[in-house]
């Protein structure tokens, strides 16, 4: 199988001045008065709370840049736009089309809108993002009913999937219509192709599509090593959204439509949803900095990367017990109260699941190997402390 990310784009960045990424994306013909008078924070500070904390990545600014002169159609109709579109095509197939977004909760409710009628629902799981952290948009924005399963590690499978998917023909009863997976899962755990290909053909079967969370969809395909499309275009996916925020970007994702028969008047839904961007040449200019090369793989195999190393710095320390599996940027363990507290004076990071102690570290394209090692030797000092 051919790896899109090695199909050769001429760079829009070949006329370019090139950025060095140890300045940290800083423009180095700033004037110091602009250092002192617009920095209001350290540049050196980072922490694990997640990985939309972290800045932009050099090269996407230097994009940023260049798309800068003059003036460009708006609304989507420049020559970035243009070009993102042949971008997809190379990562996800001849029939992709893409949709320019600002963030993924509008892409994911965009999405969804997009596949379902006035009376259908959507099969997810429990921890799903759309139903823990897009407060209401999924049901108020988008007019969607959820029906919710667990699950113990974030994965759906087609048993699972089962346990809500029925009812068809009851005018009592929402229509499930539709099954939404988040890759990587919001337990940073992967699907991998074949539990992908049973899911759609489970649901197809069924009249069901199926959408794709992608917001950290470069971390699964960096763990898992193989191209975007094997998970997506290849094992049935219908619609994904496609995350670029949380590896490297300012903002901007991207609905990908893989199957032009399981999505209806996008266009339209995206001016309603108030998701399209006047100057769309600064949403696709990012994104096709991230996909035209390997800055998407490179920056995600890093953060990967990188939590491996503090999985493997913390596994087995007193009072430290990991509880998901590590197959992307993520770490999740339990950890007495009164450590969490004191470690979060020192770095930013979230609770998970209060009742338990569960935390979630998150690391980023940023993250170094000294700030893994600094945290993991002050959580060792406070377990040993509270022994």
């Amino acid at each position: 199988m051919t790896d899109p990310s090695r199909t050769h784009l001429p760079s829009i960045l070949d006329n370019t001045p090139t950025v060095d990424p140890s300045a940290g994306g800083a423009d180095q013909g700033a004037p110091a008065a602009f250092e002192s008078a617009q920095r209001l924070h350290d540049p050196t500070k980072r922490g694990f709370a997640s990985d939309n904390y972290a800045g932009v990545h050099p090269e996407v600014l230097q994009a940023i840049a260049a798309a800068n002169e003059g003036h460009q159609i708006a609304y989507g109709e420049d020559v970035y736009t243009a070009r993102l579109q042949q971008v997809m095509k190379a990562h996800f197939g001849e029939a992709a089309e893409a949709f320019p977004v600002f963030n993924g909760t509008g892409g994911n409710v965009l999405s969804l809108q997009s596949m379902l009628p006035r009376w259908g629902a959507v099969v997810c799981s429990s921890t799903a993002h759309i139903h823990t952290d897009e407060n209401a948009a999924p049901e108020r924005v988008g007019g969607l009913k959820l029906l919710t399963v667990d699950t113990p590690d974030g994965k759906l499978t087609p048993e699972i999937i089962d346990r809500e998917a029925w009812g068809w023909g009851d005018e009592h009863r929402a229509q499930p219509l539709a099954v939404s997976i988040t890759q990587t899962t919001e337990l940073g755990t992967c699907y991998t192709p074949d539990e992908i290909r049973a899911i759609t053909d489970h649901a197809h079967q069924h009249g069901m599509t199926v959408h794709l969370d992608g917001a950290r969809i470069s971390n699964a395909a960096a763990y898992l090593g193989v191209p975007l499309r094997a998970f997506t275009t290849d094992a049935g996916v219908d619609v994904l959204s496609y995350g670029g925020t949380k590896n490297g970007l300012l903002y901007g994702e991207a609905v990908v439509v893989l199957n032009p028969r399981a999505s209806e008047g996008l266009s339209y839904l995206r001016k309603l949803d108030m998701q399209l961007a006047s100057k769309m040449r600064f949403v696709s200019v990012q994104l096709i900095a991230l996909l035209e090369g390997d800055l998407w793989l490179r920056s995600a195999s890093h953060s990967n990367a990188m939590a491996q190393r503090l999985r493997a710095a913390v596994d087995g320390m007193p009072g430290v017990t990991l509880t998901q599996q590590t197959q992307s940027n993520a770490v999740f363990a339990i950890v007495s109260p009164g450590v969490a507290d004191e470690l979060r004076e020192l770095f930013r990071f979230y609770d998970w699941n209060p009742a338990t102690g569960e935390v979630r570290w998150m690391c980023a394209f940023d993250t170094t190997e000294a700030d893994v090692d600094a945290f993991a030797a002050a959580l060792a000092k406070l377990c040993e402390r509270m022994e």
